[in-house]
Order: structure tokens, then sequence, then C-alpha cells
């Protein structure tokens, strides 16, 4: 990948520095400085460069001086993240814009979300570290590769099936196949069979099989594989799952995940080590991947704060409340600081079985009981709402 540069070398020195170490999860002297004097310099940018953040710190009298240190960023004013579903904030000429992402489709509520250059790169920088990080790159390794996401449309802009296509460089390409295809007339319908057909026409050959996108759909395949009586496939061992997206449009018929795990090892013969989750959102690009203990741990480029669901204040470790997201690599949106409509629970790094350090957090849910569309809703939908599941 090419340089990546901030937009301001002089005004994000920090943030350019910060971004640029490429060991995701070790948490030092040096990235603790960094952070804190990248959140003032973010938070100052977004002021200087936005009108509605501008007022939004005024009107909490907050002001970047006020960040000494990285515990001074529980502070700092969040907006909400329902917000960018109705509002298009921009902190950067349009000109400068290289992708605009959605986070559901043709129906429901649409958070629009700006990517200029030096935020999109940085992030995919990113996980190009984590992936790497985890061992899971393989540019010498072709793989198969089923996709429980999008088939790609000229003009799709939602957040997952662009980002599970990014996905696909980690490992050259053998072949490809969609779970969601294209119908023509700009809708998608999911190919239980062909997913079926696919997964075992992949079996029979050595190759890794890399399976990415929403978990609801890989339940339902497993399940009719179960119905059909269907033996057990053996996949290559270096065969990996990486989920995303949710379960939200069939919250009712969702499973703990480590028995979704139990169902894939059982049914297709992947180990439990190489099977995660991701956890992100269009309003915050930082991703959060399950470690081998299929915990989210945080990253160096960003904080995770859980807030009281009455007071919003900070809540200690265990204490279940909204996700609040900080992070200075975001430049083109005023999103350094959000709150989620999601419930979770934070935890220190030691409690977890793995060897990362970093604190983690446990999403337990969505807030409220009105429903809040995303991909996987939009994913749901046109599926029909009145079927009880594939």
């Amino acid at each position: 990948m090419n340089e990546i540069q901030v937009p301001d070398s002089a005004a994000l020195k920090s943030v350019q520095s910060l971004c640029e170490i490429n060991t995701p999860y070790d948490w030092t002297e040096r990235s603790e400085k960094l952070f804190a004097e990248g959140m003032k310099e973010i938070v100052s940018w977004h002021i200087r460069n936005n009108r509605f953040f501008r007022s939004l710190m005024e009107s909490r009298s907050f002001t970047p001086d006020q960040i000494k240190n990285s515990d001074d960023c529980a502070h700092i004013p969040f907006v909400l993240a329902n917000y960018f579903k109705t509002h298009e904030e921009l902190s950067i000429p349009k000109d400068q814009i290289v992708l605009h992402a959605t986070s559901s489709g043709t129906t429901g509520q649409k958070s629009q979300f700006f990517f200029d250059d030096w935020t999109l790169r940085a992030t995919q920088r990113m996980i190009d570290w984590i992936f790497g990080f985890y061992g899971w790159t393989s540019p010498d390794k072709p793989a198969n590769y089923l996709l429980y996401s999008y088939e790609i449309e000229p003009d799709l802009k939602l957040g997952t099936a662009y980002t599970d296509n990014f996905l696909c460089k980690y490992a050259p390409v053998n072949h490809l196949f969609y779970a969601l295809r294209r119908t023509g007339s700009g809708t998608h319908e999911f190919d239980l069979f062909g997913c079926i057909e696919k997964l075992i026409e992949y079996s029979k050959t050595k190759l890794p099989v890399r399976i990415f996108g929403f978990p609801a759909f890989l339940h339902f395949t497993l399940e009719r594989m179960r119905a059909l009586r269907i033996p057990k496939l053996e996949l290559s061992p270096d065969s990996l799952v990486f989920l995303g997206g949710g379960w939200k449009g069939y919250a009712d018929q969702q499973i703990d995940k480590r028995e979704l795990y139990h169902r894939v090892t059982e049914q297709l013969g992947i180990p439990d080590h190489r099977l995660r989750d991701g956890f992100g959102s269009v309003e915050h690009s930082i991703p959060y991947i399950e470690c081998e203990s299929h915990e989210f741990h945080v990253p160096i480029w960003s904080r995770v704060y859980i807030r009281d669901v009455k007071t919003l204040t900070p809540l200690p470790t265990g204490s279940e409340g909204f996700l609040q997201f900080v992070t200075p690599t975001v430049t083109s949106v005023p999103a350094c600081s959000v709150l989620m409509g999601d419930l979770a629970s934070w935890y220190e790094g030691s409690s977890c079985p793995c060897p990362l350090s970093t604190p983690y957090f446990v999403v337990h849910g969505r807030a409220g009981i009105s429903k809040n569309k995303s991909c996987a809703v939009t994913a749901a939908e046109m599926l029909g709402k009145e079927r009880s599941g594939p």
C-alpha cells in the first residue's frame, strides 16, 4: 500500500504517528501518549471544519485543551450514532470524498458515512495489520470463498458488501460464490441450496475455504444441511470463518455464537481457532476482531467506554450500558466520539485467557424496542418477514 497521509500533516501529526504503529494490541506508554495527543488534534480538526461539531463542543463547554491524557477522552462529548442516519456531516470538502457508504439497503434508516482517502486507507491498513497479526494472510495460497453478503451491484454502497469483498485480498481467489444473489431488478435473494452445493464442491478440493458475512445465513445453511442429513464435510483446517453484521433481522432465531462455532466445526470440520466474529459500524471504522477466545479486544487506535443508560456516566468493568467508541483516526466526518445503540460491557484484558492484554468488550444486544434497521435487517427482509426461516 502506498504511503498514507493525513489531510493536514502539521495539524494531525500525532494522528499520523499513532496510525503508523503496526502492532494492533501493543498498548505502550508511547501509544497512550500519541492517542491522547491525537484525540486533542482530531477534536480541534472537527471544531475548525464542522459547524455542528463546533456547536456541540461549545454547548458542552469542552475544549481540546481539556485532553491531558487518554483517560480524559472519556469526557469528550459524544455524537449519537443515530444522528448520522438523518444528517450528512462533513469535515472535508465534498471533492475529497472517495467512498460513500450506507449501513442499510433500500429500506429503513440509512447511516450516511463519507470517507476521505486518509480515513478509508488508514482503516484498511488496520485490517491488514490485524489479519497479519493473526496469521490470516496467505498471498501464495489460493482459497475458495463463500460470501454470506450481497453480490455486488454496480452502485451498491452497503458497508458489509464492501468489507467482505475487501477481505478477499488476503488469499488469492480460486473461486467465489455469493449467498445473496442479484436478481437483475436491483434486489437480492438468498441462494440456500447454492451455498450447500458450493460447500460440498469445495470440500472435494484441498484448498482452504474462507466464509465471510452474516452469521444468520451460515446458521440457516447448517440447519438445512442437518435436515437433509448431509454427512460432515471435511474442509481444509486452514479454512477461515470470519462473520459480521449480526442477527438483527432474525434475533428470535439467534443462537449463542459459541454454539454456532461448535456447529461449524461439527459439520464443516473447521477448527475453533479459525472461527472469528468481527464487530464494527459504518459510523465507527475501527475494526474489532475476536481473539482466539472469542472476545473483542480494543486495538491501540481506539478506546471503548460503557455508559449508564439513564445517567450516561462511564461505568466500571462488568456493568452493562451503552457502547461508546472514541478514535482520532476519522478526519472526514465528526465521528471521533460516538455513542452506539448497542448494549455492552467491558472487561480488563487480564480476564481473557488469550495472550492479549488490552481491554475487551462484550455486546449484549440492541437497546430499545423499535426496529433499528441495518444491513442485516435488509438481508432478512428480502427473505420475507412472514417466514420463520429458510
